[in-house]
């Protein structure tokens, strides 16, 4: 198909840009918001005021520091101390960064809320965020130019699934409810459509991309998943859900093996070297509600589920479908929101997901926050939560960039872009 220009691409001057206030909050404030609020701490119950005060006061206050991590280095080249050691190590002076996480930065360039977002592989300070009126903005808030704008249809064209080009990342591969899954570039140019419905009745709801098989992967609101290669040629179309696909994903260190979510309480794992019909999955993975979305850890060996309701599921390799690690977690679905999707973190087993308090949630208490949570992936418990009370909506969509160390998060019409405090100091 010839290269196709869509409307109205041009430098966005709507976006606003907020540098946040790095103040840091003093015990005074952190008692009276912990009493007013009741935050869980890591690991805590929710039996009384007394205990959520204590473990609100211990999840907002800075934890205490690990043992040194160049030590951990050293004692590891040295072969005193094993990787899974210092992993720990790591992770653990990861954790403890996050107390003085920040949001930095700012956007709000839509005017319908944001359904999508992905960072760019290479360059940690660049990400891509598409919106539910079909705008895309490409967003380097490392530096003061204004970011890439370009304009959607409106209505019915919500972006479902954003995905960087891993050939040229000047492009981006992208599903929508106008009914195609097409390759754009950021001058708003469209290089290439891979499914097109031509109706307002049928659309895709997600895609994936594979580098190395040169694939695209992507399901509808019907439950058929396609499979074609980048040149475009449909390798097959299959009804593999009774319903909605709402997610599918390739796993990053086995591209072979697919995973699909649906509306329909299911996820399943298909290797796509023996895909003959609807039944040929490997695993179906039954949920006892609707599921958002189903990722693979960066190392390929566990997957993460995120339901409607209020369960977080970690399954691990090569036994898929035994019983999984569950961790209860409100986050139900409301149709004017971006369903709630939990993300890995690229680096370590941690597992980053907005919280939507449910007053029915049995473990909620009342004057509960909107906060970012951050589990152990192996443990299943809190480990921090981030919380900014000038931005204090839900946060749909979190995900930290490649390098591990900033997290983008998806707030309605809002961008917010978080970093370690003293970081930003430095620079």
């Amino acid at each position: 198909m010839a290269p196709k220009k869509r409307p109205e691409t041009r430098k966005t001057f709507e976006v606003a840009l907020h540098p946040r206030s790095k103040r840091s909050r003093n015990p005074g404030e952190l008692e009276h918001e912990a009493k007013k609020l009741c935050v869980k701490g890591p690991g805590s119950s929710r039996r009384s005021d007394s205990g959520c005060l204590r473990e609100g006061l211990a999840s907002l206050q800075v934890p205490p520091r690990c043992r040194s991590i160049v030590r951990a280095l050293h004692h590891h080249k040295l072969g005193r101390t094993a990787w899974p050691s210092l992993q720990q190590d790591l992770q653990q002076s990861f954790l403890n960064s996050l107390a003085s996480y920040r949001i930095f930065q700012k956007a709000a360039p839509f005017d319908r809320r944001a359904t999508s977002m992905a960072w760019h592989p290479t360059h940690p300070s660049t990400l891509a965020v598409g919106s539910k009126g079909g705008d895309i903005m490409l967003w380097n808030f490392g530096i003061k130019d204004k970011p890439t704008f370009i304009k959607g249809i409106g209505a019915g064209g919500s972006i479902t699934g954003l995905k960087f080009n891993p050939l040229n990342t000047n492009q981006f591969f992208i599903s929508s409810m106008e009914g195609t899954t097409r390759l754009q570039d950021f001058k708003g140019n469209i290089l290439q459509v891979y499914t097109n419905y031509g109706t307002c009745n049928f659309w895709f709801c997600s895609l994936d991309v594979s580098a190395e098989r040169r694939m695209v992967v992507t399901g509808d609101n019907v439950g058929h998943v396609v499979l074609l290669n980048m040149d475009g040629r449909e390798l097959w179309n299959m009804r593999m859900h009774k319903k909605k696909v709402t997610h599918v994903a390739l796993n990053p260190c086995s591209d072979w093996f697919l995973v699909t979510a649906s509306v329909d309480q299911t996820v399943k794992i298909w290797d796509l070297r023996q895909v003959k019909g609807k039944s040929s999955f490997l695993y179906s993975l039954p949920h006892r509600h609707p599921v958002n979305a189903a990722h693979f850890s960066p190392d390929g060996v566990r997957l993460l589920t995120t339901d409607q309701k209020s369960e977080i599921r970690v399954y691990s390799a090569s036994q898929w479908d035994r019983p999984p690690s569950l961790i209860p977690h409100p986050h139900r679905h409301f149709q004017h929101l971006t369903p709630i999707k939990a993300a890995w973190h690229p680096r370590y087993n941690l597992i980053v997901v907005g919280r939507y308090p449910d007053p029915n949630f049995k473990s909620g208490t009342p004057h509960e926050l909107r906060t970012i949570d951050v589990f152990d992936g192996s443990s299943g418990k809190l480990m921090h939560q981030l919380y900014d009370p000038e931005s204090s909506g839900i946060s749909s969509l979190n995900e930290f960039n490649p390098m591990g160390d900033t997290l983008a998060s998806v707030m309605g019409y809002h961008i917010l872009i978080w970093s370690q405090q003293e970081t930003r100091m430095q620079k």
